[in-house]
């Protein structure tokens, strides 16, 4: 495995292309989940709305057969026959890293933030949308925003067991969206998040601000 990844890296070129390879892939499987995933929810709403019509008027004529003051009515019903109790935003290993985090970036540059938990269809924008489908409920873990409140660095925690199933593919799809918006993606493992790797990472991404901590 390292020999092959060695390979890689002395030949540049062949590295872009299975990189280029490996994001088409995976945008080709977001689409295909995207696809099938509208497809359940507009014959779920379709079939609940049907049955609640039966032997009334017609169902109302749209591009899913169901206007959206349609659906909004139903979904506020079900919304409100359920019970709802608050989560955790982060799990315990995303929270110790977004402590230290948020204190280090602050200590560099006061007029950064970092945000937590981020949908990357809030900072990123894209005409095609289809593609803009892709990635605009996928979520990056943390991103660091500057002083104009713009995105300029995504960061991903990559506990144990991160890669796990359709992961890599999932992944690929986000770090090609993030590139061509020009956002840098940086992984942050589990094992090498002490406050002073943390700190080599920030002053490398961050700029310092007016009376930054050295």
């Amino acid at each position: 495995m390292l020999a092959t990844l060695d390979a890689l890296l002395d030949q540049p070129i062949l590295l872009l292309v299975v990189l280029a390879v490996g994001a088409a892939i995976g945008i080709a499987v977001e689409k295909l989940f995207a696809a099938q995933d509208r497809a359940l929810k507009r014959a779920y709403w379709q079939r609940r709305f049907a049955n609640k019509r039966r032997g009334g008027g017609p169902v109302p004529v749209g591009s899913s057969g169901l206007s959206k003051e349609d659906i909004a009515a139903d979904q506020l019903k079900l919304v409100m026959k359920a019970d709802f109790r608050d989560r955790p935003l982060l799990n315990k290993s995303e929270g110790n890293v977004f402590r230290v985090l948020d204190k280090i970036v602050i200590a560099r540059n006061p007029q950064w933030q970092v945000m937590a938990q981020v949908s990357v269809g809030e900072f990123i924008a894209c005409d095609d949308t289809d593609a803009y489908r892709c990635i605009n409920s996928k979520r990056v873990d943390f991103v660091l925003m500057d002083e104009h409140c713009r995105a300029r660095h995504a960061l991903e925690y990559q506990g144990n067991g991160h890669h796990q199933g359709s992961a890599a593919a999932r992944d690929a799809v986000k770090k090609e969206a993030l590139r061509k918006a020009g956002i840098g993606y940086h992984e942050v493992v589990a094992g090498h998040t002490t406050p002073a790797e943390l700190k080599r990472l920030v002053e490398k991404l961050v700029p310092a601000g007016v009376g930054a901590e050295a």
